[in-house]
């Protein structure tokens, strides 16, 4: 599973609008929702935050990684963005975040959810990408970054 393939242009925002977790959470699923769906925002984000709550999903090194499950959608979403300046998030690290991943699927993907969570970690290791794509000047830019680092 490469995560290019469950990104697109129209789900990365670069940069985000938003200043505080809460806000950050809802843009990021009205990314997914895309306005096509609206009525399923809120019990998509009430599983994102239910998941939040049992333990952040900022990991550290200024990233992000929330996410939930639901039957709301029927295969694995994901969104992403860049802060415009790092977000306050409660991280594992105490230190604010600025590259966020959010996916979203249903219970029965539990375990293509779990392997897009595997290979986003492993992808943001690297200290050269994650500078990269914080310093991306647009959504093509970081789609861009993503598909050259998982070519690599």
């Amino acid at each position: 599973m490469l995560l290019s393939e469950l990104l697109s242009v129209g789900r990365v925002k670069v940069p985000l609008g938003s200043r505080t977790k809460n806000d950050v959470l809802q843009e990021l699923v009205a990314l997914i929702v895309d306005g096509r769906d609206a009525l399923n925002a809120a019990p998509i984000l009430s599983a994102v935050r239910e998941r939040e709550l049992e333990l952040t999903t900022g990991i550290g090194a200024g990233i992000a990684i929330p996410h939930g499950r639901t039957p709301l959608v029927n295969q694995l979403v994901v969104a992403a963005g860049v802060a415009s300046s790092p977000i306050e998030y409660e991280s594992l690290d105490g230190q604010p975040v600025s590259l966020f991943f959010l996916l979203v699927g249903p219970e029965s993907a539990s375990g293509a959810h779990v392997k897009a969570l595997s290979r986003i970690s492993r992808l943001l290791r690297r200290d050269v990408l994650r500078r990269q794509l914080i310093a991306a000047a647009n959504a093509e830019a970081f789609l861009a970054l993503v598909r050259s680092a998982e070519a690599a």
